[in-house]
């Protein structure tokens, strides 16, 4: 994650720049050489030079996507949540399937898709969501050539054991507390509380690239750096296992609405103090966020 975070808009990541980012984040050396030495027998990346003076670059005209960046679509659809802009209907999307042990692997993997999506489980074959994720859900089941085991519909009368209430069965159905504690941690590193190395608190140091010569940056702007890769992970742990359920069924004050805000804040600060050759990282996260 690191090594992708610090790639920057030409391919490159600079040796020096990644030893002293990952050791801000807690990483020794050795964990850094045999991951860049994974990544190369990979085919991911190719290195010029050794060590702290290499230069890793990317393999292919773009490289592949940057695993940090949860799905754009699905950040922008967050915020507008948070924004009152998608107001829920009321309306649960309903999805059942029976597949037989034969077809194991594909029924776990469309189970997956339905969980990855944020449905929640009922019962076994059973799951519900209130986002409108149909679309994506008939596209899994007919890529696995479950198209005919899958069974859609929707409601707005929804029962399960005796819980009817809308909010109660949010919070029965979805881990809600364990999702607002990822967002916790989210929020503090926006404040500080957890940044990287000597960054203070809500740092919005300029962030500099190693250049490949093997001069690095000053020690401040490695760790403002540090802190925006740390933000970045933090918030793909979050974001990624969020179901994005409606206001409507969240405890007011929401961990999630909070924390997203706070980031967005903390994005345009590290962003704005960022050099126009520094990691795409910034672009990406400026994109989705945008």
């Amino acid at each position: 994650m690191v090594v992708h975070a610090l790639v920057r808009e030409d391919g490159t990541v600079a040796g020096g720049e990644l030893y002293e980012v990952a050791g801000l984040l807690g990483m020794t050396d050795q964990q850094v050489r045999l991951c860049v030495k994974r990544l190369v027998a990979e085919g991911r990346f190719t290195v010029e030079g050794r060590g702290r003076r290499a230069v890793l670059r990317l393999v292919g005209a773009a490289g592949p996507g940057l695993p940090l960046v949860p799905e754009v679509e699905f950040v922008r659809h967050a915020y507008r949540q948070d924004r009152g802009l998608e107001p829920w209907d009321g309306v649960w999307h309903v999805f059942a399937f029976a597949v037989p042990e034969s077809a194991r692997a594909a029924r776990d993997a469309l189970r997956d898709a339905l969980t990855g999506l944020g449905a929640a489980p009922v019962q076994g074959g059973l799951y519900v969501t209130p986002n409108a994720i149909g679309p994506y859900v008939r596209a899994e089941a007919a890529e696995l050539g479950l198209a005919e085991a899958l069974s859609c519909l929707s409601t707005r009368d929804l029962a399960v054991g005796a819980a009817t209430d809308p909010r109660t069965l949010a919070a029965r159905l979805w881990p809600l507390p364990e999702i607002a504690a990822r967002y916790e941690a989210v929020h503090a590193l926006t404040t500080g509380a957890g940044a990287a190395g000597d960054a203070a608190p809500g740092s919005t140091r300029a962030v500099a690239v190693r250049p490949a010569d093997g001069a690095g940056p000053a020690d401040g702007a490695v760790a403002g750096l540090a802190h925006a890769v740390a933000l970045a992970a933090a918030f793909s742990a979050a974001m990624v296992p969020d179901p994005l359920l409606p206001p409507e069924l969240l405890p007011g004050a929401w961990a999630g609405a909070t924390a997203r805000a706070a980031a967005a804040a903390a994005w345009d600060r590290l962003a704005a103090a960022a050099p126009a050759d520094g990691p795409r990282l910034f672009r990406l996260y400026g994109e989705a966020l945008a």
